[in-house]
């Protein structure tokens, strides 16, 4: 029998959010029902809002989430009733070409639960990701589920769902920062914060943050930002050089997803150093560098999917680095909300007002 719920609907592009019931099936084959505690409001969500990600309205947005287990569905081994999870957006499959090379954060046959979630009148809802959190239960592919200690508070554990994890394996995983390293990054919100937090986890001793607003550099330096560049006052590369002793950094992460950003990562780097694209761009833009730059200045460029994350291994080592005091997860949450204070929300995180308002249900 279907749970009726309260939800976060998106109807139509550009149209402001509404507050709907929701009916949620009991879990299949494959799948879990998990009631949501908390979700953050992500960028991602507005783009959904927005038709920025596909035009398959209506939407169920939220995806950044921490819940419990209410019941699973048949054949289900990996969570059970009473687990407290965090939900991701990469269920991995174990099967296709990446996974069975042994990487499989690039899995490339991710899957969520097969039945859909509906409006009362039965309309189909498309869930944000494949999630659709900002709702009291969920239904999941039991894979988005990764249980973690649940002595952390579900606000906290949730932003790990997104772009904590993000900004955090940008630096981490696919930057491979490591001590002694130097490290830039340029747009310090929620995912360029986390990535400083994440350089200074893991050893850097040159953590540069970048951006034109003073409120963002401040929240990077409660991260661990050693040095801060404000980008409409100064000239982002030679800064850069300058604090790195006249090379540039060994790892740039650019969180901002825009072409100019991103020309400033590729020569603010030291040479063979990495280049790190985690920030999201729309499809027109585009990049031209001269050939011969990309040639001679070697290293690599990279762009970072999730922060190339393997949640089943990265969420409980962060909840591990966080009741150890050495990842600040609560400095992330700016505010927590209720699901009828969503619209207010997206409309703080345009302004750059916080770094992450977090929906409690």
């Amino acid at each position: 029998m279907p749970h009726e719920v309260r939800g976060v609907v998106a109807r139509a592009k550009g149209q402001p959010v509404s507050t709907e019931t929701v009916l949620v099936p009991d879990p299949g084959p494959g799948e879990a029902l998990v009631r949501v505690q908390a979700c953050g409001v992500c960028h991602t969500d507005v783009h959904y809002r927005e038709g920025g990600i596909n035009d398959d309205f209506p939407f169920l947005l939220g995806h950044e989430a921490a819940g419990v287990v209410e019941s699973v569905g048949d054949d289900v081994t990996d969570v059970t009733p009473g687990d407290f999870v965090v939900l991701n957006w990469r269920a991995v499959c174990g099967l296709c070409r990446a996974c069975r090379k042994g990487k499989p954060w690039y899995c490339f046959d991710t899957h969520n639960a097969v039945q859909r979630m509906t409006l009362a009148d039965g309309t189909e809802l498309s869930p944000a990701l494949g999630i659709g959190a900002f709702v009291e239960k969920t239904l999941v592919a039991s894979g988005q589920c990764t249980k973690v200690d649940p002595a952390a508070p579900a606000t906290a554990a949730g932003l790990l769902g997104c772009g904590v994890m993000a900004g955090f394996g940008a630096a981490v995983n696919t930057g491979a920062v490591g001590r002694g390293d130097s490290i830039a990054v340029i747009g310090c919100g929620g995912v360029g914060s986390a990535a400083v937090a994440g350089a200074r986890v893991a050893g850097a001793t040159t953590i540069i943050a970048v951006d034109v607003d003073e409120r963002k550099l401040e929240w990077a330096r409660r991260f661990g930002a050693t040095d801060t560049v404000h980008a409409g006052q100064e000239d982002v590369v030679e800064r850069v050089r300058e604090l790195t002793g006249g090379f540039g950094a060994d790892v740039v992460v650019e969180a901002v997803g825009r072409p100019e950003t991103y020309e400033q990562a590729f020569y603010a780097r030291d040479l063979a150093g990495t280049v790190v694209l985690v920030g999201v761009p729309t499809p027109e833009l585009t990049v031209t560098l001269p050939m011969i730059d990309l040639f001679g200045r070697g290293g690599a460029l990279k762009s970072s999917w999730y922060g190339d994350c393997l949640p089943s291994r990265d969420f409980p080592l962060l909840i591990d680095l966080y009741r150890q005091g050495r990842f600040d997860l609560d400095g992330f949450v700016s505010e927590t909300i209720a699901l009828d204070d969503v619209e207010e929300a997206f409309a703080k995180m345009h302004r750059g007002d916080v770094l992450r308002s977090v929906v409690v249900l």
